[in-house]
């Protein structure tokens, strides 16, 4: 899916994209924590409050998390580009609290998750992308 993304969005100038299951896609850059690489990653948001942008880390039900979850908790700071807005911002892991109040209303919307919940044994996290003041 992200090279399908990262070609729609190329192709049309940036203005198809942007957009997946009703949810807002957004570009992440994380620094890879063992090649030290910039990696770009295309996900979409379920939830948006305010400024910041809620992240799954779903990988699709897999057991492992996704290499850009592990790059960001070695290194938060990642760039994110939202419709050709790129900002800094500090990903910042949930909470237990912050998850059992956001999960339920994120599985509501998009049962998928729930779905990816189901074939893992792992608590699939959730990510805030707060932006730096």
């Amino acid at each position: 899916m992200n090279a399908i993304h990262k070609t729609l969005l190329t192709v049309s100038f940036g203005k198809v994209g942007w957009d997946a299951g009703k949810m807002p896609v957004l570009k992440l850059t994380t620094t890879g924590r063992k090649s030290g690489q910039k990696r770009l990653v295309m996900l979409t948001s379920p939830i948006q409050i305010g400024e910041t942008w809620v992240i799954v880390a779903s990988k699709g039900g897999d057991d492992d998390h996704p290499a850009w979850f592990l790059n960001l908790q070695d290194n938060p700071t990642v760039e994110v580009d939202i419709r050709g807005k790129k900002t800094t911002r500090t990903a910042r892991i949930a909470t237990s609290d912050e998850r059992s109040k956001l999960w339920p209303e994120i599985t509501t919307k998009f049962a998928n998750y729930g779905g990816y919940q189901n074939r893992t044994n792992r608590e699939i996290p959730l990510v805030f992308l707060e932006l730096n003041s």
